[in-house]
């Protein structure tokens, strides 16, 4: 591999990752990163983990989405240990799925039949957070070398920085959105039955817990119609 080359793109790439305008947007330079970074890299994707559901983000090929499907139903599999480290090991290389791989045995022989020849998988972490996993896929037998290991690993530290950032930066555009819209609802609700702020929020409060309805959509309610009725 030419090193220099290498540094010049994952530099670019780092820079590039950092001002996508979305999550969305994040998460799917970062597969595609890994396609264009990583040597023998045919596909990619990033697997969540919520409870034992499976969540796949920004899939390459259709092979990464069946791929997560499988090890969620079979609650094993590389991608799977990888998303679900917490500590001590972040990296996990299959060289050959066409040997036997006794720590998956439901797993590989169906990654087989998938066309999966070697696959790799990196935990995305930060110091306060754990995201899920990068997992990079070749049909070849074998494909995967140290050196793309390495690759992978430099990829998988600046996509989670990345990640987090956006995830950040989305919750927060989300609250300073969802504030406006419940003061523009307590301002309608003010205005039409003559109460006070504390008087209007109580009101949205009430509705929402005798409902069950997030007070963020009782807000939109009061905006889209004016009212709660």
């Amino acid at each position: 591999m030419d090193w220099a080359r290498f540094a010049q793109q994952l530099a670019s790439m780092a820079r590039d990752l950092l001002s996508q305008e979305s999550v969305d947007a994040t998460l799917e330079r970062i597969t595609s990163s890994a396609i264009e970074l990583v040597e023998a890299c045919d596909a990619a994707g990033i697997l969540v983990l919520h409870g034992q559901q499976v969540q796949s983000l920004a899939p390459t090929q259709e092979l990464v989405v069946k791929s997560d499907r499988l090890q969620e139903q079979m609650r094993e599999g590389p991608c799977f240990d990888a998303a679900r480290t917490k500590q001590g090991e972040r990296v996990f290389r299959v060289r050959d799925f066409t040997q036997d791989q006794p720590q998956w045995p439901s797993f590989a022989p169906a990654a087989r039949e998938l066309g999966v020849g070697s696959m790799m998988g990196f935990l995305l972490y930060t110091e306060d957070e754990d995201l899920g996993a990068l997992n990079v896929y070749s049909r070849k037998p074998g494909a995967f070398t140290e050196a793309s290991e390495l690759a992978g690993w430099l990829l998988a530290s600046h996509a989670a920085v990345a990640f987090s950032s956006a995830r950040a930066h989305a919750q927060m555009e989300h609250a300073v959105a969802t504030r406006h819209m419940i003061g523009e609802a307590m301002g309608i609700i003010m205005g039409s039955h003559d109460l006070t702020e504390e008087q209007a929020f109580d009101v949205l409060r009430r509705y929402s817990q005798e409902n069950n309805i997030k007070l963020r959509e009782v807000a939109r309610l009061i905006c889209d119609h004016g009212s709660l009725s």
